[in-house]
């Protein structure tokens, strides 16, 4: 018995999950990429000019419940947001990462 039409093709036409997977996993890829690179390239300037009080700050943000108390907060903000930028290693003491988190700004800005 001969085939119709439409029979042939929903053969042809159907679902490829490998074909989804590898445009997804693409897609993933695409955003780690462009995420890493506006971090180095936007970012991290941006905390040049914040790199004399920066490491107190974030010592600040990670040891006390709140650092700003009532002063301008916006200074905090940004220290934490250099936290997310380069995180800190589970079980990591904190003075090694402020090292290492200075080394890190040292690289980045000229």
């Amino acid at each position: 018995m001969p085939q119709t039409h439409l029979q042939n093709q929903n053969t042809n036409n159907g679902f490829h999950p490998i074909r989804l997977i590898l445009v997804i996993l693409g897609l993933l890829v695409a955003i780690s990429f462009s995420a890493q690179w506006y971090s180095r390239n936007v970012t991290m300037p941006r905390y040049c000019e914040y790199s004399g009080d920066i490491l107190d700050r974030v010592r600040q943000v990670l040891t006390e419940q709140t650092p700003a108390g009532d002063g301008d907060r916006k200074p905090y903000i940004i220290a934490a947001r250099l936290t997310f930028l380069v995180p800190r290693r589970p079980d990591e003491p904190l003075n090694l990462y402020l090292s290492r988190l200075q080394r890190h700004i040292e690289q980045q800005c000229p």
